[in-house]
């Protein structure tokens, strides 16, 4: 199998290659909210989702809990999510997930979270300019969809 370059990947998905922090975090902020919220919410890694003429591919997306139907699946998701989870990757400047969060609100998405990891931030933005910052100490509040989330487990 020809192995795929940064380039490539990065074009592919329109977002810049993660890292092994990026993962972490990307994999334990899934688990904490499925452990917290899988009776209430769908958790969704890496889905590509197609907003009208923008195609995203966030880290994590949150939908409300509905049945997994195994016979009809998806390649592209049309529905924009209740919440878009973006994590930084170590070449991706922040204002660049600011915009992105900008064009989800746009798309209808109610929520989008920026996990700035280099400080280990989340910001919780509940509009195109009203958002909360967390550190990893704290816990979480998104109002919007009304979830709590120690972040403690989430930057271990």
């Amino acid at each position: 199998m020809p192995e795929v370059s940064q380039h490539e990947y990065e074009v592919e998905r329109q977002k810049p290659m993660p890292s092994f922090n990026h993962a972490t975090v990307q994999l334990n902020l899934g688990f904490e909210l499925k452990l917290r919220y899988k009776e209430k919410y769908r958790i969704l890694s890496e889905l590509s989702l197609q907003l009208d003429d923008w195609l995203s591919v966030p880290d994590l997306c949150i939908y409300p809990k509905q049945p997994l139907d195994l016979r009809n699946d998806q390649t592209k998701t049309l529905e924009p999510p209740l919440c878009a989870i973006e994590i930084s990757s170590p070449t991706q400047p922040l204002g660049e997930l600011i915009i992105k969060a900008g064009r989800y609100f746009d798309h209808g998405v109610r929520s989008v979270w920026v996990v700035f990891l280099e400080l280990g931030n989340v910001y919780v933005f509940s509009g195109k300019d009203t958002y909360e910052i967390y550190r990893p100490e704290e816990t979480l509040r998104d109002a919007v969809l009304d979830i709590e989330l120690p972040l403690a487990e989430v930057f271990e």
